[in-house]
């Protein structure tokens, strides 16, 4: 079962039965239910940068996977900076800073940012084991002294940080979580099902704007190399059965890059990298009406 209602008439979620597959999970959504397409979602062309802004709206730039490499990329107008995590190779705290001096040199109001899984530092039971299991995997890191990254995100000063946990800019409340299905054991991994569910559990259901790392089940999440969907299918059960965010900004996968939409939530995968780690796939730019306005 992927869910039921409550006794408070809202939709719980259960773990998938097919959670541990996303690629069967797609496949046997869209043969029964034609879940991933048409009617039910659409692709979405990106806004041009020069689009007149409406009335009574707040623009939002998404962009997720910069890894360090900033220099080259051409911000455009906007309001609010979403940045959905992996903004280092791999969280040296030198990286979170340099990134830091990135963000203070924008003019956007407001900055959100969230961690990835590159961002090695800012788990501290990633790095606990890191230093038992396997020394020598990522030996800059492994080199740290606890007390070099104990407090990493401190050196985020210009923007709000968010992990587990929601702000409100311009009205609009904005839930940010790093996790992802497991992947080669980097930071903030999580074995499939529960595990993530758990996580998932905490935004709470009135959120405006949701920000992970990575995607929900068939939302810019294929990866063709490997013929495979990777996406979280509690992700995408929680998010359309509960939380119903009106946007759901992420990144992880640099091949899934672009924007979706189910007609009530639109998805943006804002992977600046591409799959060759090129920083050239262009921030994205998106209007939500100010919350109170008609």
């Amino acid at each position: 079962m992927a869910g039921r209602m409550s006794s408070q008439g809202k939709a719980t979620v259960a773990v998938d039965e097919y959670s541990s597959n996303p690629t069967q999970a797609f496949t046997h959504y869209n043969i029964n239910q034609s879940r991933f397409q048409p009617p039910h979602v659409h692709m979405v062309e990106p806004l041009p940068y020069d689009a007149p802004k409406p009335a009574g709206h707040t623009r939002f730039v998404c962009v997720s996977d910069t890894h360090s490499r900033t220099d080259g990329i051409q911000m455009p107008y906007g309001d609010v900076l979403l940045h959905t995590g992996d903004f280092t190779e791999l969280g040296l705290p030198s990286e979170v800073k340099k990134f830091n001096d990135w963000l203070g040199g924008l003019p956007y109001e407001s900055k959100v940012v969230i961690a990835g899984n590159h961002e090695l530092t800012f788990d501290k039971d990633f790095m606990t084991e890191l230093v038992k299991q396997d020394y020598y995997r990522f030996p800059s890191v492994s080199k740290l002294r606890p007390e070099d990254f104990d407090d990493v995100q401190t050196l985020l000063t210009n923007c709000v940080y968010l992990q587990d946990s929601e702000v409100t800019v311009k009205g609009f409340r904005i839930y940010g979580a790093p996790w992802t299905p497991w992947f080669n054991g980097w930071a903030f991994n999580l074995p499939r099902g529960q595990s993530l569910l758990d996580k998932w559990n905490q935004i709470p259901d009135d959120i405006d704007i949701l920000m992970t790392h990575g995607p929900p089940l068939g939302f810019r999440d294929w990866v063709p190399k490997e013929l495979q969907r990777v996406g979280c299918v509690e992700l995408l059960n929680t998010v359309q059965r509960r939380v119903r965010p009106k946007l759901h900004a992420y990144g992880g996968i640099h091949e899934g890059y672009g924007i979706m939409t189910d007609g009530y939530t639109t998805f943006i995968n804002a992977s600046t990298c591409t799959v060759s780690f090129q920083p050239t796939n262009p921030p994205i730019i998106f209007d939500l009406p100010n919350p109170g306005s008609p």
